[in-house]
């Protein structure tokens, strides 16, 4: 338990939780990000080998999602360099109702390492530290979702998941489908958002293409082209269903996304500039 744990992507939302809570269990902590002491990028994999050398797990989260053309092949190549490094174990985490995110999974059950799979899907953190904050910020949450509900999930109950998988017995060969307590549309997440910043917030259905429109209009068509169409794929229904990953892993019942609002407007997450 010397060696230390590469977390991959530990400046993201997960990772950073992830990097953070591992450290304050005195876990060794590798931080795998572009600007690291030890820096990890997906697109240049002469970085792989060293971030991975002499590591005995890794924490893998890809960028900027396992949606992407060729991610699939990334994580077999980082998986097969990882294990002729004597890495011991491998975390991933993917995307619920995502079949890319099923290949990549595949890959590392395939892998001959032990594992553990954290299939999610939306972030609450999304609307405080993600691409939904400006939308909040400004009143107005306008996304292609219409009365469909998902079963939205904390970042710290992903991230206690995901600690527990590196650092205790019992989880090896184990996929988690993480979701929060109960199904929510995002008319009433953007109500329970309003509630606790104390500003209302409204929900506005749009379509597909006034969402890539919208995103595009930010200057980068491609991350506008990817999540139109992770959203294309998985905004239909197929994630309304609650799953036990949260209490199976941890033993107790995940985070409500009311406790998720309360505790991020009392941190300012949505404080407007003075």
């Amino acid at each position: 338990m010397t060696a230390p744990v590469l977390v991959i992507g530990a400046t993201g939302k997960t990772g950073r939780r992830v990097a953070d809570k591992l450290a304050a269990k005195g876990v060794a902590v590798r931080r795998g990000a572009r600007g690291s002491a030890t820096p990890f990028d997906w697109t240049q994999r002469e970085t792989w080998a060293p971030a991975l050398r002499g590591v005995r797990a890794v924490y893998v989260t890809y960028f900027p999602d396992l949606a992407v053309p060729g991610a699939t092949d990334d994580v077999a190549a980082l998986t097969e360099m990882a294990r002729e490094a004597g890495v011991e174990k491998i975390v991933l985490l993917s995307g619920r109702g995502e079949q890319h995110a099923e290949a990549a999974e595949a890959v590392v059950a395939r892998s001959g390492l032990r594992y553990t799979l954290v299939r999610c899907a939306w972030f609450a953190q999304n609307f405080s530290e993600g691409v939904m904050r400006d939308a909040v910020m400004g009143g107005v949450l306008a996304l292609p979702a219409g009365d469909v509900p998902e079963p939205i999930v904390d970042a710290d109950d992903i991230a206690d998941v995901v600690v527990a998988a590196l650092t205790e017995p019992g989880h090896d060969g184990q996929l988690y489908e993480l979701t929060g307590p109960r199904l929510l549309t995002f008319g009433e997440m953007a109500s329970a958002i309003g509630a606790a910043m104390g500003r209302p917030v409204q929900f506005q259905p749009i379509s597909f293409e006034e969402l890539h429109a919208a995103l595009a209009a930010g200057g980068d068509t491609a991350m506008a082209d990817l999540v139109t169409m992770i959203m294309r794929e998985t905004m239909d229904g197929r994630n309304a269903v609650l799953a036990d990953g949260v209490e199976r892993a941890l033993g107790r019942p995940p985070r409500d996304f009311a406790d998720y609002c309360r505790d991020a407007a009392a941190a300012g997450a949505w404080k407007l500039a003075a």
